[in-house]
């Protein structure tokens, strides 16, 4: 892969790359940090690809293994408008999911971007998160029983998705 399809394939990824690091780190200024250093990680590192058709999948585990990295090394919480911007049109309903979404764990958070924003199949999301696709199906299933009321008003923790 020359540097001009590595630069298609990353402009082509980017709406993907910032929408899953918004999901993992939900801090505006982390997100751009960790996109924009995937993208460095995989060009340094190209000759690893062992497949260009899976460039983009490739480059999503990049960064999500940044994302954690980051994680790991401070947690951080942000506000739900850091998150995703009201416009001045937004209905309650909009504000709902998003606060929802912001309150899944962050395992089912990710995978709930992945498969319903990305529009990733499960096993595709498996490969990516490296983890078997009955557990991406579980996290689904368990992301979907949760109403809106109860994402809202009940704590919810790692363990109890684990």
């Amino acid at each position: 892969m020359d540097k001009e399809q590595f630069t298609q394939q990353v402009l082509a990824a980017e709406q993907t790359l910032y929408r899953v690091a918004k999901s993992m780190l939900m801090n505006e200024a982390d997100c751009e940090d960790a996109v924009q250093d995937a993208v460095i990680a995989a060009y340094t590192h190209l000759e690893r690809l062992q497949n260009p058709a899976y460039f983009k999948t490739w480059l999503i585990r990049i960064l999500i293994n940044g994302c954690k990295k980051r994680l790991r090394q401070a947690k951080r919480t942000c506000a739900l408008e850091e998150w995703m911007p009201l416009e001045q049109n937004t209905v309650l309903s909009d504000l709902e999911v998003q606060m929802a979404v912001e309150g899944l764990p962050p395992k089912i958070r990710l995978t709930v971007v992945l498969y319903y924003v990305e529009g990733y199949s499960v096993q595709e999301i498996g490969t990516m998160l490296k983890i078997p696709t009955g557990t991406v199906k579980s996290r689904l299933s368990k992301a979907r029983k949760l109403s809106l009321k109860e994402a809202m008003t009940t704590p919810i923790t790692d363990a109890d998705y684990t």
